[in-house]
């Protein structure tokens, strides 16, 4: 029902469509250390991860003159990076607590291309298929368009984003794309790497993506339980996208009702903060004393 809190909203049994032949082997994924505030580019994965579940890695840097490049390669160590951006991909959307066979795609390279251009970052395919990833970073935008103090922890952001489009699921091509980038912030938010300018809002559309999106993805998880968006990006492996359908058999209700739901759970986060401020400025004018009260405190002291 509306507005009910979380305990009163079980998740219902998941309904699959039948399943079709997996592109990909069931893999199991280790968990990663906890992320911390700011990147750990020197941590390394837990030594029992196969090898295997690697793709191989590439960087291309197009122009070393440009200062952008000097900027990238000062602030993160690139093989560590993506490595760590690979892990926090799998082990978010594939290592599930009570199914370790949840299926990964079979990304076999990711190739990191540092270029001149407009924007920001965006995740192709190469030119010899598709489970060949080209992820590629304007020099510009790491150059010009971040403080110096959060250069590391925005290429790492940004790098988690564009590495979960190289192992998501797409529903065969009909996922909105506002999903798919929603799912892509989702795990940037979960490894800790969500920028300061980001902020949850229930305005217009769920699907408007990136961390509009991401922040309802991350209100359904805790509502209905660990490992939903896990079960969500399996659903969209292998059935197409029906938005109805989709969203009842995974939630037990249609995904307009699961977005006002969140609409009035912000509404009652916001008004719980501002009371708690009001009773935080009350505390604080108790405690201090009146004029009257001073008056009388300094008699007091010179009897």
């Amino acid at each position: 029902m509306k507005g009910h809190p979380a305990a009163t909203s079980p998740l219902p049994t998941l309904v699959f469509m039948p399943p079709q032949s997996p592109r990909g082997t069931p893999i199991p994924i280790p968990a990663p250390a906890k992320p911390k505030e700011t990147p750990n580019l020197d941590s390394t994965a837990s030594a029992s991860a196969p090898k295997s579940t690697l793709p191989k890695l590439r960087l291309e840097i197009r122009d070393l003159n440009h200062d952008g490049a000097q900027t990238f390669l000062t602030a993160v160590i690139a093989s560590k990076a993506l490595h760590k951006a690979v892990q926090s991909v799998l082990s978010l959307l594939y290592q599930s607590p009570d199914s370790p066979t949840t299926t990964a795609p079979p990304t076999r390279s990711v190739t990191l291309i540092m270029r001149s251009m407009p924007g920001v970052a965006y995740t192709t395919g190469s030119d010899l298929d598709g489970d060949h990833k080209e992820i590629h970073f304007s020099l510009d935008y790491i150059h010009s368009s971040v403080s110096n103090d959060r250069k590391a922890h925005e290429i790492m952001g940004v790098l988690t984003h564009e590495m979960v489009h190289c192992y998501q699921y797409n529903a065969k091509g009909t996922c909105p794309g506002g999903l798919i980038e929603g799912i892509a912030d989702w795990v940037r938010l979960h490894a800790e790497l969500s920028p300061p300018h980001w902020k949850k809002e229930a305005t217009g559309k769920w699907d408007a993506g990136y961390q509009h999106t991401g922040y309802f993805l991350d209100y359904l998880e805790k509502r209905f339980g660990e490992g939903l968006i896990r079960r969500l990006n399996e659903k969209l492996r292998i059935e197409r996208y029906e938005e109805k359908r989709f969203w009842t058999e995974l939630c037990g209700r249609p995904v307009e009702q699961l977005w006002g739901d969140y609409g009035d759970a912000l509404k009652k986060e916001k008004k719980k903060v501002e009371d708690d401020e009001c009773v935080l400025v009350d505390r604080e004018d108790a405690a201090t004393p009146t004029n009257k009260d001073a008056k009388d405190i300094e008699t007091t002291a010179g009897k």
